[in-house]
């Protein structure tokens, strides 16, 4: 696609293909960072839970959850990557960022369990 700011890419604006490189993005999140596949299956069926049970704030509740922890699992696997490749020996400025971006996904995991712990413990109590 066009990069309007730089002007390089091939002309022209598809907004199918644009999802299809979005769905295709997370489908390699899912099948090959395993810590985004394991949140991913869990959410799965916890709002399969929530959905069945009718309990629409909390079938919003865990998605919006999910895909914040997905997001924060992505860019922080992006930004590694990123990192790796410009810098593949050991740099003090590299680990702080790649300590920072794991800080922002840490933060996200922990509301993600946070959330998907107590609808659990509700549906058990139930």
């Amino acid at each position: 696609m066009r990069n309007k700011f730089l002007g390089t890419g091939q002309p022209g604006f598809h907004p199918l293909r644009k999802v299809r490189v979005a769905l295709s993005g997370v489908r390699y999140a899912v099948v090959y960072d395993f810590a985004v596949a394991y949140k991913t299956v869990l959410s799965i069926l916890l709002l399969i839970a929530c959905f069945y049970n009718r309990r629409w704030i909390d079938f919003g509740l865990v998605l919006v959850v999910t895909g914040m922890m997905m997001v924060s699992e992505m860019f922080n696997t992006a930004i590694e990557a990123l990192c790796d490749f410009v810098e593949s020996r050991h740099n003090e400025k590299i680990k702080i960022i790649k300590d920072i971006s794991a800080a922002a996904t840490g933060i996200s995991i922990l509301i993600w369990v946070v959330v998907v712990v107590a609808e659990v413990v509700r549906f058990i109590q139930k």
